[in-house]
């Protein structure tokens, strides 16, 4: 009860604050393309239950056509004002309004494609019992996947074979260990990340081991 209401308490300030800064990134979409501000993506959520992610467009309309949801940060779909939201975390900021809606929390594992959920074990399928969110350990881990897939000749594969497996054991360690005081943790963490753009590595793993 005390997270959900710290949620929609502290997504709805965040909204209004960052209200003059929303609306200059839709205005820069839609000068950059002409095309949709909004991108609705849809993931997995809380048992398992689908529902549509917001985010601010960063790829070419219909980018899912051309192919898979695995992206580098070389990626040509990726739009040039897209790269820069990307870079800056931007794109996630729609993400509020899932999180007053109930269908995200501030923080839990990172809501995941349909196609990657079908892969889940039993065991996997733990990650599904908690609402999904905005951050959490394994996203600082990996604060920076794009850069991680550049150069990959296949950054599907690379996905699922070198980042995937340690995603899921970090949310799995997030799942089992989860407190309030953990989420207030992740979310210091989290800002300390944004602001020194570097990837949480040793201090993160001792964090989640002790």
């Amino acid at each position: 009860m005390l997270k959900r209401w710290f949620d929609v308490v502290l997504a709805s300030w965040a909204l209004v604050f960052l209200s003059p800064l929303l609306l200059a990134v839709a205005l820069a979409i839609k000068l950059g393309d002409g095309g949709s501000v909004f991108y609705r993506g849809r993931r997995i959520g809380l048992e398992g239950q689908p529902f549509g992610m917001f985010k601010f467009r960063t790829m070419v309309e219909r980018a899912e056509t051309l192919g898979g949801p695995s992206t580098a940060a070389d990626d040509p779909r990726v739009t040039p004002i897209g790269r820069w939201l990307r870079r800056h975390k931007l794109d996630e900021l729609p993400q509020l309004i899932n999180v007053c809606r109930g269908e995200m929390s501030l923080v839990g594992p990172r809501p995941e494609v349909p196609q990657y959920v079908a892969l889940y074990s039993d065991e996997e399928r733990a990650i599904l019992s908690v609402r999904p969110g905005l951050t959490d350990w394994a996203s600082l881990w990996n604060i920076d996947e794009g850069a991680l897939l550049v150069g990959s000749p296949d950054p599907e594969r690379t996905y699922l074979e070198l980042i995937r497996p340690e995603k899921i054991r970090l949310q799995l360690e997030y799942v089992r260990q989860r407190s309030f005081m953990t989420d207030l943790q992740i979310l210091w963490s989290t800002l300390a990340a944004l602001v020194g753009r570097r990837r949480a590595s040793l201090p993160l793993s001792a964090a989640v081991k002790g």
